[in-house]
């Protein structure tokens, strides 16, 4: 098996644990899940945070189908930086996803369409972002439908939307959020040694009024600078995974962590 994953922040892993200098999130849980079950698989992660989806049904697309050799299991997920911006195109945004989808069939290639786990309930403008999620991910499981492509809809998991599954910035998942995706993807896959994790127990909380100040100054205002500058996070970054590496059996991360 060679795996391949492709998108933003919540496919490269942000939020998640960090792995010697790269955060691992829930592809990476995947892959040493599937190399568990395998006995090994050849890996590569093309996500790069802060991309809209454009570029990740084209650059990144494109450079998935120039692996060699080429992926045998594909992961897509985009469309969520693309849901906090204004005037978005959430139609174009379906057309996109369609044909990067067909691409890789038509290279042989088995996708898994993902709908991210939905943030908008600790977000300003939270109904908005909620019903383009909404129309999105309804959108994309007609598509895999239609298709007969394998669809994870974490956008519906209510259990994921609690707080304890995500991280101070409110965008990101937290390490056990992406526990969560990752086990859901591989049940999906048919892969059932990897338990979902139980729900995270609160010992303490702090009043919502502090909480809320503390994000706005360390959170939504350096974001709200970046947009007003043109910028995004990843701008400088580029995928941590750009060309095939191997996990054994072992493994529990990129490299050779041991379990």
């Amino acid at each position: 098996m060679r795996y391949v994953a492709i998108g933003d922040s919540f496919t490269e892993g942000v939020g998640g644990d960090i792995a010697g200098d790269q955060v691992q999130g829930w592809a990476d849980l995947v892959a040493a899940g599937l190399a568990a079950e395998y006995g090994g698989i050849d890996y590569a992660n093309l996500a790069v945070r802060g991309r809209l989806l454009a570029p990740i049904a084209t650059d990144q697309i494109d450079a998935a189908l120039a692996l060699d050799p080429l992926p045998t299991l594909l992961t897509f997920n985009g469309g969520g930086n693309d849901m906090l911006r204004r005037g978005i195109d959430l139609a174009g945004l379906i057309d996109l996803t369609r044909t990067a989808v067909q691409r890789c069939r038509d290279a042989g290639i088995e996708v898994v369409l993902l709908a991210g786990a939905d943030p908008s309930g600790g977000l300003p403008f939270r109904d908005t972002i909620r019903a383009r999620g909404e129309y999105l991910t309804a959108q994309i499981s007609s598509l895999a439908s239609a298709e007969d492509i394998t669809f994870v809809d974490m956008f519906h998991d209510d259990e994921i939307r609690r707080p304890v599954y995500w991280s101070d910035d409110r965008l990101h998942l937290n390490p056990i959020g992406h526990q969560r995706v990752a086990a859901q993807v591989l049940r999906t896959l048919g892969v059932h040694t990897v338990p979902v994790p139980e729900r995270p127990t609160v010992t303490s909380r702090v009043p919502r009024a502090v909480d809320d100040l503390r994000f706005v100054r360390s959170h939504l205002t350096p974001w709200m600078i970046r947009r007003l500058r043109g910028r995004s996070s990843g701008d400088t970054r580029s995928a941590k995974y750009p060309d095939w590496v191997t996990i054994d059996a072992a493994s529990v991360g990129i490299g050779g962590v041991d379990s």
